[in-house]
């Protein structure tokens, strides 16, 4: 048997809400995506295994789909999840495939459900019999919330393979470096009291500027850290959220603030948490407050796979482009602790992800589709 065309791939893929988010009102979960995934590779000699996500009242899943059997072997990997619609900032209705002036047009088309359909075509070329080393496709869930799906792969060990292509978009290009993300909630509980009296109280926003002023010299001294292969070669630490108090003559009781660190390749995020909140704790050890620091996600390590390896080259190689780095984390660092050299390539632009009349290029598709044609035969086929 073989899959749908891949502009019915695509239709399909588009039209299957799957979008992940923090609020439970717009989470809804990626099964229905996986599902088809599931059913074209099955139709197509693949094993299919799913892996479940729990906790969540929609319903999750990793799908991780195998041709050929043995060691070693190529993953093309994607996540099945878009980020919620903006309803009413679209052109074209977000969940309907629509081709115009030579753009594909959906939720969740460049990032990144386009590489599935895509990678799809490419391995229909292939044959269970052709294979020397194993062919997956994976497909995970929570991407653009959590990465809950990339950390079940790593807690099963699965796929055991050696080499990786995911599939976000770069327009193209091959990637194999980016910066890590960790993103923080700092939270300091004081005591409210009359503006009028200041030892009445104990505010909270007086400590969190001094957490503020902390982060901001710490900032100074992380851009001792430098990476020229970057277009911003330093960590960026960005203060993003600060909430706190609820009327100008009341001391303020309680303060949040949000912070996104974004660590080069060779920086270690446990390491980091802990400098944070060392420095933190001593920004406050003066006043009179509750500290709780949170991280907001686990968090995802940079990237860096060796200019040297066999897939980098190769993708220079069918691309003829050199391999460069990104600003943006993806899931990559999740299939490198697996063992595997990775890659990040696909038809998208980064610039169009998260947006409203998110496209992608339809003249990019057929390069893609070739550009992974080639690298399964490279890694899967040829001795």
């Amino acid at each position: 048997m073989v899959a749908p065309d891949r502009t019915e791939m695509m239709r399909a893929l588009v039209a299957t809400a799957s979008a992940s988010s923090f609020d439970p009102a717009k989470d809804e979960g990626n099964q229905g995506v996986i599902d088809l995934l599931a059913s074209w590779l099955s139709d197509l000699g693949f094993s299919i295994e799913l892996q479940t996500l729990s906790g969540t009242a929609a319903s999750r899943s990793n799908l991780i789909a195998r041709l050929g059997d043995g060691p070693g072997g190529l993953v093309l990997a994607g996540h099945a999840d878009t980020v919620a619609c903006e309803h009413g900032r679209w052109s074209f209705d977000p969940y309907r495939l629509t081709l115009d002036h030579g753009r594909y047009y959906g939720l969740g088309i460049a990032d990144m459900k386009v590489f599935f359909a895509v990678a799809i075509e490419a391995a229909q070329r292939f044959s269970r019999h052709s294979l020397r080393e194993p062919l997956y496709l994976v497909a995970t869930a929570d991407e653009e919330c959590a990465m809950l799906g990339a950390h079940k792969l790593v807690e099963a060990g699965k796929p055991r393979a050696r080499w990786a292509v995911l599939g976000e978009p770069t327009s193209l290009e091959p990637v194999r470096m980016h910066k890590g993300m960790m993103m923080t909630r700092v939270r300091l509980t004081g005591k409210s009291g009359h503006s009028s009296d200041p030892k009445g109280g104990a505010s909270a926003l007086d400590g969190m500027l001094a957490v503020c002023n902390a982060m901001v010299a710490w900032r100074e001294e992380l851009a001792s850290h430098r990476d020229d292969n970057f277009r911003v070669a330093i960590p960026t630490l960005n203060l993003g959220t600060l909430h706190g108090g609820d009327h100008p003559n009341r001391i303020c009781g309680q303060c949040e603030l949000q912070m996104d660190l974004r660590p080069l390749p060779g920086m270690d995020i446990t390491r980091l948490r802990t400098t944070m909140r060392e420095r933190i704790e001593k920004a406050i050890a003066f006043h009179d407050l509750q500290l709780e620091i949170d991280a907001l996600y686990p968090g995802t390590e940079p990237l860096c796979t060796r200019s040297e390896s066999p897939l980098v080259q190769f993708a220079e190689l069918v691309t003829e482009k050199r391999a460069t780095s990104a600003g943006y984390g993806t899931e990559a660092p999740h299939y490198a602790r697996l063992g595997m050299d990775v890659v990040v390539l696909g038809p998208g632009d980064i610039a169009q992800a998260h947006q409203p009349d998110e496209y992608v290029q339809a003249s990019r598709l057929d390069p893609m589709v070739d550009i992974l044609s080639r690298i399964i035969r490279r890694f899967c086929v040829e001795d």
